[in-house]
């Protein structure tokens, strides 16, 4: 099958690079050009493309606003082209919220090692995100004043009717016993399983609205950690972990070296960087590193990540990997179910790439295969909130 693609930029000369890039590869076929969002929004209606190139800052209408009419009138997986900086992070943010289904950034050098790594990148997600129908509207929100559950918190009202409202978060230096090794323990509020310490989360293209949509419907006394490894630029992860805690009541924070794992809070890693798990159950701690070892792909990796959970905290991990390209996780969730760990995927359906869940759930590592929509609370019933 062909791929067709729209390919939108202010530049001429960006636009011939894209469009040489992308038709170098058989399986793509570049069908039409335009050089403003008003121009995006009526060649997507009449030319119907399989996939969108977009840039964000264009005159007449810029791509956020061409994001948002054309997932309302003429849905289609768009890919949006970012400057690596705070304001193109949170200008790339709006563009996933307005339904935009990926993007990379404009510079091809800084997420590839040479030019034939590049143009194998480009081609490969345009292809990946070519592969899932469009929503028409993205579930990525906005920070506001109060943080509200998602819609599909409806579906678990008993559950979800206990949040609490968001504390500070926990200083690093603090730190937290091990609990009693009983199965379940009985508090006011919930009956925790304590088979778990720790939750971890690996994801990809398509991971930024998975995790909000998550995230927004766990409870600010939710009782574990959560471990978060997004594949996603240096820049980015700060201003996605800032509006992801906006938006949540459990706290969130890009994670840095030397933080004291803490119940309630969800560390994002940081962007060009690897987060180990160091210490011991009750007593973990988080190392942040640089790696300019050219041995792994990913920065930061799932795989490492997971690898070093699997050492501190052995068969105590809930474990999930999502929508993503590649199979990054596989090996370090592997490690996990060696230890005992529970591993859960993300079903074929809700993903905006198949990629990294199918991976774990083909190899027989993960024991279940959970959608997005329900994905929030399956994880509250199985940490025992609504037993």
């Amino acid at each position: 099958m062909t791929v067709s693609v729209l390919v939108v930029d202010d530049s001429a000369f960006f636009r011939r690079r894209v469009t040489e890039i992308l038709e170098s590869n058989s399986q793509i076929k570049v069908i039409g050009s335009a050089n403003d969002g008003r121009q995006a929004v009526e060649q997507a209606k009449s030319l119907r493309p399989d996939v969108i190139t977009m840039d964000i800052e264009m005159p007449v209408m810029n791509g956020i606003d061409a994001v948002r009419e054309i997932m309302r009138d003429a849905p289609c997986p768009i890919l949006m082209f970012s400057s690596l900086t705070h304001e193109g992070a949170t200008a790339t943010l709006n563009a996933l919220e307005a339904g935009a289904a990926d993007f990379l950034p404009k510079k091809f050098e800084d997420v590839a090692r040479n030019r034939e790594e590049a143009v194998k990148t480009l081609q490969d997600r345009v292809i990946a995100i070519a592969g899932k129908p469009a929503v028409r509207r993205s579930t990525l929100s906005r920070p506001s004043a109060t943080a509200r559950p998602t819609e599909s918190t409806s579906e678990r009202p008993s559950s979800l009717n206990r949040f609490a409202r968001k504390t500070p978060p926990p200083t690093r230096s603090s730190t937290r016993e091990p609990e009693a090794p009983t199965t379940r323990v009985t508090t006011e509020r919930l009956t925790i399983n304590r088979a778990y310490q720790v939750l971890a989360i690996g994801t990809s293209t398509g991971g930024p609205v998975a995790l909000q949509k998550i995230l927004t419907q766990l409870p600010a006394n939710f009782p574990y950690p959560i471990v978060m490894v997004q594949h996603m630029p240096a820049a980015f992860t700060k201003a996605f972990s800032q509006r992801l805690d906006g938006l949540c009541k459990i706290s969130v924070r890009e994670a840095e070296d030397g933080d004291s794992l803490q119940p309630g809070v969800a560390y994002l890693a940081p962007g060009g960087k690897q987060m180990l798990v160091e210490g011991r159950a009750g007593a973990a701690r988080l190392r942040v590193r640089e790696d300019n070892s050219g041995r792994v792909t990913y920065k930061p990796s799932v795989d490492l990540t997971f690898a070093s959970l699997s050492k501190v905290y052995g068969g105590k991990v809930l474990g999930v990997i999502l929508t993503g390209m590649g199979a990054d996780g596989r090996e370090g969730a592997r490690m996990l179910k060696d230890q005992g760990a529970t591993i859960w995927a993300q079903d074929e359906a809700s993903c905006v790439v198949y990629g990294m869940p199918q991976a774990v759930a083909s190899a027989g590592i993960s024991s279940r295969n959970v959608s997005l929509n329900q994905m929030g609370s399956a994880l509250l019933t199985e940490v025992g909130y609504g037993d």
